[in-house]
């Protein structure tokens, strides 16, 4: 996939640019294994309260198999400037989008799992050049998108250990390369640990966190005393249910990728179908649709799938959860401002976001949830340029 057959070293701080190439032998393997599913039978009625009913997820894979078109999507991808480069003994990728606008503020987005740089695609021109998109040119940004180490195009991580904390400190290096010294950081999901961490690595160079998808170090940990509980507001008892139900009955992918990430691998970087069940049924339950596609575009869904199922990141990008799970650190206060959009399907509680962050600004949103760029990419763009707008 990269247009340079070097192996870059450890401490090699070299950019190289970078375009999607993905053999045709690739996609051909992909249909011949979609095309050769084994599949489970399931019992009847229970909708998607068990996992990802068969029904939809045969109508889905015949869809991925005969119309999906892979190569308009990568041709999509490949009309962004991307990079990569080498940080700790770790290859990092990443969409390198300059504004026109010569005042820009840098800001490095990072995305968490399952999702991948192609949740950020419909929000860069509104970012980089507010000015063509009905906006103010006072907010313009630099966009730095990386793919996570472990995660997609930055390929398989090859030792362990790279929790987020080191992801941080690797993109502080990464902006240091690029020449940045002053900028933004924002993210959801992992991209919501990784951010605020970037802030504690980097507190002289980060003027800003923006958080959206935000939990630990933004939420509290049921069950909580009723004392506690009549403090908090309607919405927010609200939100202590939905983390409660989420840890009885929502978990389960996350307890495997913490514990077992690499008994996990197998199944998924063998089986298209296995990866993309994985995937999609996260996509349903934290869009909370009735299906994905009500409220993410299908065939985006299938090339976020793609960048996991291509680059063979199904078990590098689980044993994220692994190493932040083991690594025993916990969110340590920062005093980088900090702003936090809560969208519908939100878990965060400002009075819990405030033990370890300097929150200055807390927007709430009667609509979107865990994939914002996806979902609700008006709302995020509003915030993201309202929170920044103050430390320019």
């Amino acid at each position: 996939m990269q247009n340079s057959t070097e192996t870059p070293g450890r401490s090699n701080a070299e950019i190289r640019p970078f375009r999607i190439e993905i053999p045709q032998a690739e996609l051909d393997d992909l249909r011949d294994r979609l095309a050769r599913t084994r599949w489970p039978g399931e019992l009847p009625g229970q909708g998607w309260s068990r996992g990802v009913p068969l029904e939809y997820l045969k109508e889905l894979s015949e869809y991925w198999r005969t119309g999906y078109d892979w190569r308009e999507h990568e041709a999509r991808l490949n009309e962004l400037p991307q990079f990569t480069t080498t940080i700790d003994g770790a290859n990092v990728h990443f969409l390198h989008v300059r504004s026109p606008e010569p005042e820009a503020l840098p800001l490095i987005m990072t995305h968490g799992w399952p999702g991948s740089i192609v949740e950020f695609l419909d929000i860069i021109g509104p970012l980089t050049d507010p000015r063509t998109h009905g906006g103010d040119p006072a907010d313009a940004f630099h966009l730095v998108i990386p793919s996570i180490p472990g995660f997609g195009l930055s390929g398989p991580t090859s030792e362990p250990g790279w929790s987020a904390g080191r992801v941080g400190g690797a993109f502080a290096e990464l902006m240091s390369r690029l020449g940045y010294d002053r900028y933004g950081a924002q993210g959801g999901d992992e991209g919501a640990i990784i951010s605020p961490d970037l802030g504690r690595a980097a507190p002289d160079h980060v003027v800003g966190v923006h958080v959206n998808a935000a939990s630990v170090g933004f939420m509290p940990f049921p069950p909580l005393e009723e004392s506690e509980l009549a403090e908090l507001s309607e919405a927010e008892r609200a939100r202590v249910e939905r983390i409660a139900d989420y840890m009885d009955d929502g978990s389960g992918y996350a307890q495997i990728q913490s514990t077992k990430p690499q008994t996990l691998a197998y199944g998924l970087t063998d089986s298209p179908v296995g990866q993309l069940a994985w995937i999609v049924e996260r996509f349903q339950d934290w869009t909370h649709a009735e299906l994905p596609e009500d409220a993410v575009d299908r065939d985006r869904m299938l090339t976020n799938v793609m960048l996991y199922w291509l680059t063979g990141t199904a078990g590098s990008s689980a044993n994220s959860y692994y190493e932040d799970k083991h690594s025993g650190a916990w969110p340590q206060p920062s005093g980088v401002p900090t702003g936090v959009a809560v969208f519908a399907e939100d878990i965060s509680i400002r009075r819990y976001a405030e033990q370890s962050n300097t929150i200055v600004h807390w927007s709430e949103f009667d609509r979107g949830g865990h994939f914002a760029a996806l979902e609700a990419p008006d709302l995020l763009i509003a915030d993201v340029r309202e929170f920044f707008r103050r430390l320019r």
